[in-house]
């Protein structure tokens, strides 16, 4: 599996995404994922998976230390007391003795980021997460971030696909020599997949319009793509991105469909998202 090196941290370029994903459906999909080659898994509090996670994980009786596990901590828990017991919990219902990403899942206004950035620096001193980071920060909030954290950010995860122009955050990752992660990576298909300039990809390279989307994540430099199927079928095809590329002429064509400025997870705690250019 090809890696993002970021700060430190290697991250493997697809993951599993289990948002919504429960019980023993999700514990096999993860098991069954990690056989096909799959190496990070992404999971949450929030989630309520975390159990089903950590028992797919021992059930693919593939070793811990090969695994990238990442969790994240929820937005009204990121005070410190509750960001540590938080993060305290996640392992144990995980079963495991830490994590290999921890993040802050969303800001909270009502938090200082000083507090809950401190918070995050001590759970990666404790040993309870290899590497921190954050998720849904715009670049006000990622540079704010950056400033106040003893320990290298390794990872900024966001929504991320066709349909979104992600590009100020995504310049803000790599200069700080951060990952961006991509949630919903597919915009959850639907019409991106009819769009000419990935249908016609799709037909010219033999592979499927999520096949294309996924390589088109992928090819970008330093961004590892999250996408979550409760399809075990599509497990096989999410991750089959690696023998074959995208042309500089397929890559552009997909990259002008951001015009459209579809922002799928949008919520009233959500910050102040970026402007587009």
């Amino acid at each position: 599996m090809q890696t993002v090196e970021a700060n430190g941290a290697s991250i493997p370029v697809i993951g599993l995404g289990t948002w919504t994903l429960k019980d023993k459906a999700c514990a096999d999909m993860v098991s069954r994922a990690i056989s096909l080659g799959y190496r990070h898994l992404d999971t949450a509090a929030s989630y309520g998976n975390e159990e089903a996670v950590g028992e797919g994980l021992r059930a693919s009786g593939v070793a811990r230390n090969d695994i990238f596990v990442t969790t994240k901590v929820w937005w009204t828990d990121i005070a410190p007391a509750d960001l540590a017991r938080s993060a305290e919990a996640s392992l144990s219902r995980l079963g495991l003795d830490h994590v290999d990403l921890l993040l802050i899942h969303w800001p909270n206004p009502q938090v200082p980021l000083a507090d809950s950035i401190g918070a995050l620096n001590l759970m990666r001193e404790r040993g309870l997460a290899r590497h921190i980071g954050v998720s849904n920060f715009p670049t006000a909030l990622l540079a704010e971030a950056l400033r106040l954290s003893d320990a290298p950010l390794v990872a900024n995860q966001v929504e991320n696909h066709p349909y979104l122009d992600q590009s100020k955050v995504y310049r803000a990752c790599r200069e700080a020599g951060m990952a961006m992660v991509s949630y919903c990576p597919l915009a959850r298909g639907g019409r991106l997949f009819e769009e000419p300039a990935v249908s016609k990809a799709a037909a010219r390279h033999g592979k499927t319009p999520a096949q294309i989307v996924l390589r088109w994540q992928v090819q970008q430099d330093g961004i590892v793509a999250i996408p979550r199927t409760s399809n075990p079928e599509r497990l096989s095809e999410n991750i089959g991105l690696f023998d074959f590329s995208l042309s500089e002429e397929e890559m552009a064509a997909i990259s002008a469909l951001r015009g459209a400025g579809q922002r799928i997870c949008d919520y009233d705690f959500s910050p102040a998202w970026d402007e587009v250019e």
